[in-house]
């Protein structure tokens, strides 16, 4: 009886991968770092080349006839929001004997509750002596037209209580008219009449007095409000120190090109779909993770001599040197974003291959541009051919072939350079897509993958690179996969995941 063992259902991927976004915004910090401090630069300059305008401030206590102690600051909002107006503005520049409009004189002051009674008015200026005098004369002309408010609104509610007074004397007269028509008549029908009218007469006369004491009393707080309502510190002159106004600007600066900086890196990082863990690359490529090597400089490969990138290409090279050793057919090496590197790395295994008395190793270049064939050549290094002339190679001597995956690649030429592979890959180069075109291609043209060398990795990448033959879904504990068998009920050999090289330290440099 055979069983077959399904693969279980792998979870749906995340519609986004904050790993990988945290890892891609990471390695493109040169970005954010380059625009926080074009910020803070910029954020300098405004301060340098358009310093502050010269400011005076003035602060008013303003005295309310509705105060709470409670009131969580909306009065002082109103009169705030009431400095904001074209009255104001217009008394004021009349007062100071100015053609410009109240418009455009609002734009150059502002106020601010400070308390619940205390007003702060900040004026700008041309000079430090026009500020002085614009926030004085916006302080008084907003102290009488506060004065005039509370007067007008004392007159007011005093004429209302004065006016209800007259209505009820008109009607006191009428009553006591009809208790001097009554009184002359001596039928005792109208005695009860009489006592409802003068019930009516009382009523109406204490009415009176009440209106005439509130109308006495409306008066009477005003003169408290309106010697409350004054400027309680003079109008001066603000004075601006440019190195601190620089250092704020330049703050804010950097601030802002920061998160603009992660903004677009973030948002690059989500529309490019440039994979950048090993996990994803192994995926998109079809291809385990073999080695990991950080990038090779731009600069000259001298730098390559210290003890740890030493340790490091050793390493790489013997972990190739491994993959491709006792191999008959021709290998190759495909780059992908990392050209130099790749160059450096085909030299090296090639010594390494030449070193094991497998006799001698010829690198063919099929590199777009001059990376091998015309490099200045150093004793014990191996013959570098180009492509062209691949054919006059004699049998007995194996080659390593150069290539490039990159867009505008001659599929069909990559047999001649090898017809197993190994993919030098930079992280974060290419996107998904073209991984999958990739991996593609080269089945279409027979061309097995050995494995993926990963280049530039993120050194906190702890994901897996290993594609396993068979489940996705490990077995947990000490319970063993049953072994798969073929057609014909005989054990098959599982491949081994290969592992993957360790990564470089943190401070190791490819160069």
């Amino acid at each position: 009886m055979t069983t077959s063992t399904t693969p279980e259902p792998s979870a749906p991927a995340p519609l986004l991968d904050l790993q990988s976004l945290v890892v891609a915004v990471r390695r493109r910090r040169r970005l954010w770092c380059v625009m926080a401090l074009l910020g803070l630069l910029a954020g300098a300059a405004v301060a340098v080349l358009r310093p502050p305008a010269p400011s005076a401030t003035v602060k008013v206590l303003v005295a309310h006839q509705a105060d709470q102690p409670n009131d969580p600051g909306t009065l002082i909002r109103t009169d705030a929001a009431l400095l904001q107006t074209t009255g104001i503005a217009g008394k004021a520049l009349q007062a100071l004997g100015s053609a410009e409009k109240p418009e455009d004189f609002m734009r150059d002051y502002a106020g601010a509750g400070l308390t619940n009674n205390l007003l702060q008015i900040n004026v700008t200026g041309t000079s430090d002596a026009e500020a002085v005098a614009r926030a004085k004369a916006l302080a008084d002309a907003f102290v009488a037209d506060h004065v005039r408010r509370i007067q007008e609104a004392a007159d007011a509610e005093a004429k209302a209580y004065l006016d209800q007074r007259d209505r009820l004397r008109e009607e006191l007269a009428q009553v006591n008219k009809s208790i001097g028509d009554a009184s002359q008549q001596n039928d005792p029908k109208t005695a009860a009449s009489r006592e409802s009218l003068d019930t009516s007469r009382s009523e109406l006369m204490s009415r009176i007095a009440d209106f005439s004491q509130r109308a006495a009393e409306a008066g009477v707080g005003t003169p408290r409000l309106v010697a409350g309502t004054q400027i309680v510190d003079a109008p001066r002159a603000v004075r601006q120190s440019l190195p601190k106004t620089a250092a704020t600007d330049a703050a804010l600066g950097l601030v802002l090109g920061l998160v603009l900086g992660l903004a677009v890196a973030a948002v690059g990082a989500v529309v490019a779909d440039r994979p950048v863990l090993r996990r994803e690359i192994a995926a998109n490529l079809g291809a385990s993770v073999i080695a990991e090597l950080r990038g090779v400089p731009r600069r000259s490969v001298g730098r390559w001599q210290r003890r740890r990138t030493r340790a490091a290409r050793t390493r790489l090279t013997a972990t190739l040197a491994r993959s491709v050793r006792g191999s008959a057919d021709a290998v190759s090496l495909l780059e992908l974003g990392c050209a130099r590197t790749t160059s450096v790395i085909a030299l090296d295994l090639a010594g390494e291959l030449a070193s094991e008395e497998e006799g001698p190793v010829v690198v063919v270049d099929g590199l777009p541009g001059p990376q091998l064939a015309k490099r200045r050549a150093r004793p014990g290094d191996p013959t570098v051919v180009v492509g062209g002339r691949a054919g006059a190679v004699p049998p007995e001597e194996r080659r390593l072939g150069v290539g490039s995956v990159a867009p505008g690649t001659a599929w069909t030429d990559l047999r001649h350079l090898g017809t197993r592979t190994v993919l030098v890959v930079r992280a974060g180069h290419g996107s998904a897509a073209w991984l999958h075109t990739v991996a593609r291609q080269l089945a279409d043209q027979g061309i097995p993958v050995i494995g993926v060398v990963l280049i530039d990795p993120d050194p906190r990448d702890r994901t897996d690179g290993t594609l396993w033959d068979g489940p996705h879904a490990a077995p947990r504990g000490r319970r063993a996969r049953p072994p798969r068998r073929d057609g014909t009920g005989r054990r098959r050999t599982e491949r081994q995941p290969t592992r993957t090289a360790p990564v470089p330290d943190n401070d190791q440099e490819a160069g």
